[in-house]
């Protein structure tokens, strides 16, 4: 049995089946929905970040919610991440950014040092909010607990080697515009990133990065996903800029897979890709070669690192294709 979870901007989509067989429930109708995080080593524990609500957690595969946090956690949640290395810790950004990290579950939570203190915060700012700005992304290296990655939109990369008590901020070549970033459990160090001022990747720990375009005709990009077998095959989402990519009335979007050394490829074109397609959100699950399609058009899932693509049985609303993803998770 396999579940999904599907954010959307304002209801989370819950799907659970398996082949042909697929249910899904409606679950925070309404609620401003930014993320959701969950981990395949405590499946029932769901994390979702909203705009108006804070941290909602599901101790029951998402039948039932709670907020919890809100006597720490300050602003709009737009970011989760639970850790690889223990799944009862858990972080949040918010915005304005900053980031909260919780070690038992989400029962409690502190803030770590704060990012507005970092001499370029008065450069970053969101454009359709330009007073403001926000973590858009967190992950945690699969080798070290304690190195994080935090991404901002719009301003700066920043990464910490102690958990969080000081930060480096804007390490030659990392790109500002940050939306997604990825680790890998089998190459420590190496982080990927998918920004709105294009692609790049780090082998050292972020604190250098290499801009591989070739092959790369939209660099909006959005989403990026390793391949779990290999991290040298990686799957991203791109798009021409901001308004093709998350305007559902103007969508024109495009999923690339390369591997090696070599050029991206297209690799949308059993999703539909290109008019109407609003940029996807990846996930993976650990197993080599999977990795899922999350759109306003439906969840598909590829078994070859993003070659092929087959779309799920789902139950799709005709509402949710008006409506932009926000996040993306899946336990199989």
């Amino acid at each position: 049995m396999t579940a999904i979870y599907a954010p959307l901007r304002e209801v989370l989509v819950v799907a659970t089946g398996q082949g042909e067989d697929w249910q899904t429930t409606e679950r925070l109708d309404g609620h401003s929905i930014e993320c959701v995080a969950v981990s395949q080593a405590a499946p029932d524990r769901v994390f979702v970040g909203t705009f108006d609500a804070g941290v909602q957690r599901s101790l029951d595969a998402g039948d039932t919610w709670e907020q919890v946090g809100e006597d720490v956690i300050e602003g709009a949640v737009m970011s989760a991440r639970v850790s690889p290395h223990d799944p009862d810790t858990v972080y949040a950004g918010t915005e304005p950014s900053a980031v909260y990290r919780s070690t038992d579950g989400g029962d409690s939570w502190t803030a770590l040092s704060p990012l507005t203190d970092l001499p370029s915060a008065d450069e970053w700012y969101f454009p359709p909010r330009p007073d403001t700005h926000h973590v858009r992304w967190i992950e945690v290296d699969p080798a070290d607990p304690d190195r994080l990655y935090v991404g901002i939109e719009a301003g700066a990369f920043v990464y910490s080697e102690d958990g969080g008590e000081s930060w480096h901020e804007r390490p030659s070549g990392s790109r500002y515009d940050n939306h997604s970033l990825a680790v890998h459990p089998d190459a420590p160090g190496r982080v990927y990133a998918a920004a709105g001022d294009g692609y790049a990747e780090s082998r050292d720990g972020g604190k250098s990065w290499n801009h591989l375009q070739d092959g790369l005709r939209h660099r909006y990009c959005w989403s990026v996903a390793p391949d779990p077998g290999d991290p040298d095959t990686v799957v991203l989402t791109a798009a021409s800029g901001p308004y093709s990519a998350h305007n559902p009335s103007s969508a024109e979007s495009f999923i690339y897979r390369r591997e090696g050394d070599g050029a991206w490829e297209r690799c949308g074109a059993d999703l539909g890709e290109g008019d109407g397609l609003v940029r996807a959100e990846l996930a993976t699950v650990g197993k080599p070669g999977v990795v899922y399609a999350f759109s306003n058009l439906g969840i598909s899932r590829s078994s070859d690192a993003g070659k092929s693509w087959d779309s799920l049985s789902v139950p799709w609303s005709d509402r949710y294709t008006g409506l932009t993803p926000r996040g993306f998770a899946v336990i199989e």
